[in-house]
């Protein structure tokens, strides 16, 4: 075996104790899948002759080293850049694609029990929907065709908590929650509604359609929408507002002539949950089905002083009669259309300016609020038929009154004619056709 020059040898201990202390160091590091490579090379300014004197094997060894050493022939370390570590990649779930919606907004507050709420699914369609009431009980709904739209179904009640629970599966068979919730007001006052004629009347061809508000309501044309009538036959009539007796306020409805006898008359006022005034709502709804009676107009021409009745446009009867003496105003008949508003077998009748106070009168039949009467009156019977002696009234015979009050009905016109005072709304219920048709026309709150 060759003999390893002594200075060569020394070289070669010194490069493996590098490579011993190179290894240490890697070995002491803070850890991690990073490791760092070391070269060590080694040279020699007699690498040549070593080489010439070596083996093939180590000449090749020594060549190769030779050609990464430093100049002077020192050995050196070469440090590699450490591997990153391997980071495990992740790809987010994508949100369902369904979105829930509704009008007005889950949550709200202060809601009319009768204002319309929907719930809406986009991109997705509902798999099922409950709204219960404070009590768990469910309220009724429509899901529509696609089933993307739930609709509340009934009006709900004041004051109270309603919850909304459900599913819905998107597009993408995500499926996603429906949940909220709605309150509704509570009224402060309720306002007062009614209908007259009332349910399974029979009343005269003049009888208006009177809806009673006894709260004024802000929006009259809002509350116009509310209101309704259908009538079978179709009549053409319009809705006005006027002020009635005792200060209420009355959408009325009349039509452009006299009913035709046997209408058959619907009337609706959808009022429950409607804000008349701050704070003050409807409530309830209410309706009423009535019947328009025979055709009966009564005529009554003070300066013929007579009373005709009609039906159906032929007389059937024909009634000597005294009216208003006419000595001032309030002595003075009314002219224009009157309309039986009530009667009275007996009534008590007074009037101080005139002298009189409860006095009893017979078959009494009240055509205007301000004491206009059909009545008997025995005393002046001489004058009936020839002279105007009473004080505004129209004064029969007992015998003819009773006929005409048996035949009277509420709603029945009675046509004045002949004075120079013409019936107004300042004489009260019911002045109705004693306005024009162009003046009631533009009465409707629509037009205000």
């Amino acid at each position: 075996m060759p003999r390893v020059p002594r200075r060569l040898s020394r070289r070669l201990s010194a490069v493996a104790a590098l490579l011993c202390l190179a290894l240490l160091a890697a070995a002491c590091t803070t850890g991690g899948p990073a490791v760092e490579t070391v070269v060590v090379t080694a040279t020699s300014t007699s690498g040549a002759a070593a080489g010439q004197t070596g083996s093939a094997g180590d000449t090749g060894a020594a060549s190769s080293d030779a050609g990464t050493g430093s100049a002077d022939g020192s050995s050196s370390i070469v440090p590699t850049a450490p591997t990153s570590p391997t980071v495990p990649t992740t790809t987010a779930e994508p949100a369902p694609v369904a979105s829930v919606a509704s009008n007005p907004k889950f949550g709200s507050k202060g809601l009319s029990p009768s204002a319309p709420i929907a719930i809406t699914v986009q991109k997705g369609t509902i798999d099922e929907l409950t709204m219960t009431n404070p009590a768990g009980k469910e309220v009724d709904g429509t899901l529509s065709d696609d089933k993307q739209t739930w609709t509340l179904g009934e009006v709900l009640g004041y004051g109270k908590k309603y919850t909304v629970t459900g599913t819905a599966t998107g597009t993408d068979g995500k499926q996603v929650k429906i949940s909220g919730s709605y309150t509704t007001v509570t009224p402060t006052k309720s306002a007062r509604t009614t209908i007259s004629p009332g349910d399974g009347k029979v009343v005269g061809v003049a009888a208006p359609v009177i809806v009673g508000f006894w709260t004024e309501p802000e929006d009259r044309a809002a509350i116009e929408k509310l209101v309704s009538n259908t009538t079978e036959p179709e009549v053409d009539g319009a809705w006005a507002w006027i002020q009635h007796d005792e200060g209420y306020w009355g959408l009325d409805f009349r039509p452009k002539e006299y009913w035709p006898a046997g209408t058959k008359v619907h009337v609706s006022a959808k009022v429950y949950g409607f804000e008349f005034t701050k704070g003050v709502y409807g409530s309830e709804d209410i309706t009423s089905d009535f019947t328009i009676g025979r055709n009966q107009v009564t005529y009554a021409d003070v300066n013929s002083h007579e009373l005709v009745v009609k039906r159906d446009g032929q007389t059937v009867a024909t009634y000597p009669a005294s009216f208003g003496r006419a000595t001032d105003e309030n002595t003075t008949t009314r002219s224009g259309i009157h309309v039986v508003n009530d009667k009275f077998d007996k009534k008590l009748m007074s009037n101080p300016r005139y002298g009189y106070e409860n006095v009893l009168e017979r078959y009494a039949v009240r055509i205007s609020n301000n004491g206009e009467f059909i009545h008997a009156n025995p005393g002046t019977v001489g004058a009936q038929g020839n002279t105007n002696v009473s004080h505004g009234c129209v004064n029969l015979s007992l015998e003819n009154a009773q006929a005409y009050y048996e035949s009277a009905i509420y709603g029945d016109p009675v046509e004045v004619t002949g004075t120079a005072v013409e019936l107004g709304p300042s004489d009260g219920d019911i002045f109705d056709w004693a306005v024009s048709w162009d003046t009631w026309v533009s009465l409707s709150g629509k037009n205000n």
